[in-house]
C-alpha cells in the first residue's frame, strides 16, 4: 500500500517585544536554549530585555504561551506591523555571535549551552505547617508568595493600599496593557487557598514587626520604593514642580494622589519638561503627547483623560545629564516613539552631537537617533500645534523659576519656558519600622535576603527583604523573579535548619491582634 508522507513544515522563528518582563519564563520552556540572557549568565538582569537567537529558533511557540506579558510573537507577523524593528533588535543582540558565519550557515546545534539544572527549594517534613508574612503585594512580594506556596507554608499578604498590585497596578503605564497583563499570574497567587491577604494595613502604623512575628514564622518586607530622589535646585519646590512618579500615579488613579495634583492647562505655556530620560520618562512623554482618544479602554483614570483632552500640553522636552549613547531608557522604549508618524522627534543639540549620532555604531543607543533631526531649539518661538517630542543630551539644571507657579527650567544658562516639570531622577527607599536601614543606599541590610544587623553583622531572626528595599531601585519587574528566589531559598534553608519555629500563631490571633491596635490608635 503506498504511503504519502506529510509536507515538511517550515518553522518561523519568534521574536521578543517592547512587553518584555526579563522574568525568564520563557528560557524554562524553550527546548532549544535560544533565549538569552538566562538568569545563569553574567549579564542577565543589564539587558533592556531577553533576546531571541533566530538562528536556532525553531518555531515551536512554547515561550509565546508561558510569556507572562504577551511580548513574543512570530517574526512574520512583526514584519507586517508597527513592531517590525523587533525582528532586527532580536538578531542584533546575537550579531557578534555571528561574526564569521554566512548567511546559509547553521548554528552549532551540539552546543545548546545548557546550564546545571536549578529546583524549587522544598521544606523538610520538620518544617511543613510554615506561616510566612509577606509585606506588599507588588511584582516582588507576588513572585516570593509564589515561591512560598509552592513549599507548602502559609502566606499572609499585607499592603497599606486598599487594592492589590504595587508597582503593576500604579508603575505601569496604561497604555501598556500587555505588560500589566501579569497581574493575571499574579492573581492566581492572590487567590491560592493557602494565601490570605490584609489590605489597608500599614505596618509600623496598624501592626509592628513583633506583631507580624508574634503571628508568623518568618517576615518577608517587599516594601518598593516610595520616596523620590530630588535635583537639589531652586524653584524645585515651587508649585508645577513634581515627581514623575506622583505623574504616573496621577494617571493610574492612585489612591493617595488627587485629581487636581496635576494642572495640564494654560499655565503650562504648551511644554512640559522631563528631567531624566529613563523609562519612566518616556512613560510620562508618551502620555503627555497622546491622543485621549487612543487611551479610552485602557486603566488609565478618568480624570486624567478628561485633562489630556482639554489641556495644553503640545511639546514635552526630556532633559539628559548625559549623552545618547549613555541613556537610561531602553531601545524598546524608544523606537515606538520614533515610529509615530503624528509625533515630531527632535533632538536638540549642535553639529558635533549631529557627527557623533551619525558616528555611532549600529546596535548602539545613539545609532537609533540617525535619521532623527538634531539642531538648536529655538526656545522663543510659540509652541507648534503639532505634538513634538524634544531629546536634550549633556544639559544639566541650573534652577526652576517662578513666582507663585513654575515659569521656566534654566538649563545650562537657557530658559526654556514652561510651566510643568517632571523630575525623573529616580525613586529610593524609606526606613522601614523595626528594621536596620542604610541611609547610604536606602536599602536594608541583608546577606542573600536574610537581613542583617550592620553593628554585629548577625542575622536578624526570622526577618527577610525582597525587591527594591533590598537591591535598590533598580531592574523591570521581571527581575524580582530571580530575586525573591534567593530571597526564599535563603527562608527555607533556616527552616529546614531549624533556625525558624513552625505553626505559630494564627489567622485568627492576627485579626483580632489588628482590631485591638485599630480600637487603640482611635481612642488616642
Amino acid at each position: 500500500m503506498a504511503t504519502t508522507s506529510a509536507p515538511a513544515l517550515t518553522a518561523t522563528p519568534f521574536a521578543i517585544t517592547q512587553s518584555c518582563c526579563s522574568d525568564a519564563s520563557c528560557v524554562a520552556v524553550c527546548p532549544v536554549n535560544c533565549i538569552h540572557p538566562t538568569p545563569d549568565e553574567p549579564d542577565f538582569g543589564t539587558t533592556d530585555m531577553l533576546y531571541i537567537d533566530p538562528r536556532s529558533c525553531i518555531g515551536c511557540g512554547a515561550c509565546a504561551d508561558a510569556c507572562p506579558v504577551d511580548a513574543i510573537f512570530p517574526t512574520d507577523v512583526l514584519l507586517a506591523g508597527p513592531q517590525a524593528a523587533y525582528v532586527d533588535l532580536n538578531r542584533e543582540h546575537f550579531a557578534a555571535d555571528a561574526v564569521g558565519l554566512e548567511a546559509d550557515d547553521e548554528p552549532d546545534a551540539t552546543d545548546p549551552r545548557w546550564s546545571e539544572p536549578v529546583f524549587p527549594p522544598a521544606l523538610s517534613a520538620e518544617a511543613a505547617g510554615l506561616r510566612v508574612a509577606v509585606v506588599g503585594t507588588g511584582p516582588a512580594a507576588s513572585y516570593t508568595a509564589s515561591a512560598l506556596l509552592t513549599t507548602s507554608a502559609r502566606v499572609t499578604m499585607v499592603d497599606r493600599l486598599p487594592t492589590p498590585g504595587g508597582l503593576i497596578r500604579w508603575g505601569v503605564a496604561p497604555d501598556h496593557q500587555s505588560t500589566k497583563a501579569i497581574a493575571r499570574r499574579f492573581a492566581t497567587v492572590h487567590r491560592n487557598p493557602r494565601l490570605q491577604m490584609l489590605l489597608g494595613v500599614e505596618v509600623g502604623r496598624d501592626l509592628s514587626h513583633q506583631d507580624l512575628l508574634a503571628q508568623h514564622d518568618a517576615v518577608v518586607y517587599a516594601v518598593g520604593a516610595r520616596a523620590d530622589r530630588t535635583l537639589g535646585v531652586e524653584g524645585e519646590e515651587l508649585p508645577g514642580s513634581l515627581s514623575a512618579r506622583t505623574f504616573v500615579g496621577w494617571y493610574n488613579a492612585h489612591p493617595e494622589i488627587a485629581a487636581d495634583t496635576i494642572d495640564l492647562g494654560p499655565a503650562t505655556q504648551g511644554r512640559a519638561v522631563i528631567i531624566g530620560n529613563g523609562n519612566v520618562a518616556l512613560d510620562a512623554a508618551r502620555i503627555l503627547l497622546s491622543d485621549a482618544d487612543d487611551l479610552v479602554g485602557t486603566e488609565i483614570a478618568e480624570h486624567a483623560l478628561d485633562d489630556l483632552r482639554s489641556g495644553s500640553v503640545r511639546e514635552v522636552v526630556v532633559v539628559a545629564r548625559r549623552g545618547p549613547d549613555d541613556a537610561a531608557y531602553s531601545l524598546s522604549e524608544l523606537r515606538p516613539l520614533l515610529a509615530r508618524d503624528d509625533l515630531d522627534v527632535v533632538v536638540d543639540g549642535d553639529s558635533d552631537l549631529a557627527a557623533a549620532i551619525a558616528a555611532a555604531p549600529r546596535g548602539s543607543k545613539a545609532a537609533a537617533l540617525q535619521g532623527v533631526p538634531v539642531s538648536p531649539v529655538g526656545w522663543s518661538a510659540p509652541v507648534s500645534w503639532r505634538r513634538r517630542l524634544v531629546l536634550r543630551f549633556d544639559s544639566a539644571v541650573d534652577r526652576i523659576e517662578g513666582t507663585s507657579h513654575v515659569e521656566a527650567v534654566v538649563l545650562d544658562g537657557t530658559h526654556v519656558p514652561t510651566g510643568l516639570v517632571l523630575r525623573s531622577v529616580g525613586y529610593r527607599s524609606e526606613p522601614v519600622p523595626g528594621l536596620p536601614f542604610d541611609e547610604s543606599t536606602h536599602t536594608v541590610p541583608h546577606a542573600s535576603g536574610r537581613v542583617v544587623d550592620p553593628a554585629t553583622g548577625e542575622p536578624v531572626p526570622a526577618t527577610y527583604v525582597v525587591g527594591w528595599i533590598k537591591r535598590g531601585p533598580r531592574g523591570g519587574i521581571g527581575s524580582n523573579r530571580a530575586d525573591a528566589a534567593e530571597t526564599v531559598g535563603s527562608l527555607v534553608d533556616d527552616a529546614n535548619a531549624g533556625r525558624l519555629t513552625t505553626g505559630r500563631g494564627s489567622d485568627r490571633a492576627l485579626r483580632s491582634r489588628l482590631r485591638s491596635s485599630r480600637r487603640r490608635t482611635a481612642q488616642l
